[in-house]
């Protein structure tokens, strides 16, 4: 018998159908999350009528009391062996039964999917084919992120088409499509639906970005929103829209997970989730949901306002105007940035007349939007806003604009 622990996301799966395709009948594979997975290992390891199975897990890591019982079993001359490609679980190659390699000789990043096809063909269970080679590579592109960089819209199609078929049909089809030794591609059919899928993905993206709240979490400033699906995209399409965050946090109650991703080469979102008993990319990971990190999550984002995001269509409150740039968020206060005498840029903001100032546009926006989850504000609410605060009428403030922006500076700064 052949036993396999595996992930459920696109990865997890590639090494099922892997060794579906390898093993034929003779595999049972477990599909698992980090919350089923000891439990589930260490229930089939203590079964006596499994010691002459051979275990492999891949893409998930087992705890330590787990990892002990691995190790027994394998001293016992039963069979072991953890495939991984995750930073946090490398501790693992201290053992002979365990392999973890977070990127090749080659200076390619791997995933479970890649470093398991590879020990399958050097062990001689699986021949290589062309359809196997673009299918393993499609998921490394899609699990590394690389096909963002790449522009590979394959490799996110194949994601998506595994949440629109669900695990079980995907993986009868994929099965039947790579053991047919033809070059992988899509059919008319999925191409039509990605389509539709892309549309959905970026509608649900603009309703979570607009739902998203912003607090600061230790030393990191985080976006937290609740979601249950599309998790690397959104994740992703979050921090490119609001680089000032160093990370997004995703916050499934349902799953009781929270998952992590960030943009930027400074954050390690595998080594913070570590300190909630998670792990995964530096880049891309997730922890439990326990009660701790509840109360800091999904507490903490239920109690404060969405964060203010950039207008996008204004004539008159854009950042191009150097005189004077306003920024409110949605507790009503607001704030305006200008370029001053001295070359440096100035915050002016009646809550907080101590803000410093700053050698760029960039660094005092950053500081705005970070301290305060403010966005550039909508002409007609700078419109608004101004009339209130001069007594202007509408069309003289429309008419006279930048004179209207440099009475308000002036009168704030006298």
């Amino acid at each position: 018998m052949i036993k396999l622990f595996t992930d459920s996301d696109l990865d997890g799966i590639g090494c099922g159908l892997l060794a579906t395709i390898a093993f034929g009948g003779k595999v049972d594979v477990s599909y698992c999350s980090y919350r089923n997975l000891n439990e589930r290992v260490r229930q089939f390891i203590e079964n006596d009528t499994h010691d002459e199975a051979h275990v492999y897990i891949t893409d998930l890591a087992v705890n330590e009391e787990v990892e002990k019982k691995l190790d027994e079993r394998f001293q016992a001359g039963k069979h072991v062996q953890v495939i991984d490609h995750h930073v946090t679980a490398l501790h693992f190659n201290r053992y002979p039964w365990g392999w973890v390699e977070p990127v090749n000789k080659h200076g390619k990043k791997t995933c479970a999917t890649s470093l398991f096809y590879e020990y399958l063909v050097r062990q001689q269970k699986l021949q290589r084919s062309e359809a196997l080679d673009e299918f393993v590579e499609l998921v490394r592109q899609y699990d590394t992120w690389e096909w963002d960089e790449n522009n590979n819209i394959q490799a996110k199609r194949l994601n998506d088409l595994l949440s629109m078929l669900g695990m079980d049909e995907f993986v009868q089809q994929m099965t039947e499509r790579l053991q047919a030794q033809q070059m992988f591609s899509f059919t008319d059919m999925e191409e039509f639906l990605f389509q539709v899928e892309e549309k959905k993905i970026q509608r649900y993206i603009r309703l979570k970005q607009k739902q998203m709240v912003q607090t600061w979490i230790d030393e990191y400033c985080v976006g937290i929103v609740f979601a249950e699906q599309h998790i690397s995209e959104l994740g992703n399409a979050l921090s490119k829209r609001c680089p000032h965050l160093d990370f997004i946090a995703m916050v499934n109650l349902g799953t009781k997970h929270i998952g992590f991703r960030t943009i930027h080469d400074f954050v390690n979102v595998a080594e913070f989730a570590k300190r909630f008993g998670g792990g995964g990319h530096p880049k891309a990971s997730g922890c439990l949901m326990d009660e701790h990190t509840f109360s800091s999550f999904a507490m903490t984002a239920f109690h404060l306002p969405p964060i203010y995001h950039d207008a996008e269509q204004n004539r008159y409150n854009i950042k191009e105007h150097h005189e004077g740039i306003f920024f409110k968020n949605n507790e009503e206060q607001w704030f305006l940035l200008f370029y001053d005498e001295q070359n440096k840029w100035i915050v002016l903001c009646d809550d907080d007349p101590s803000i410093p100032s700053f050698l760029s546009f960039e660094e005092a926006e950053r500081w705005v939007k970070r301290h305060f989850a403010a966005g550039l504000a909508e002409d007609a609410l700078v419109i608004d806003y101004l009339q209130q605060q001069l007594l202007w009428s509408k069309e003289d403030m429309v008419a006279r604009y930048p004179e209207a922006v440099e009475q308000y500076k002036n009168n704030k700064r006298s």
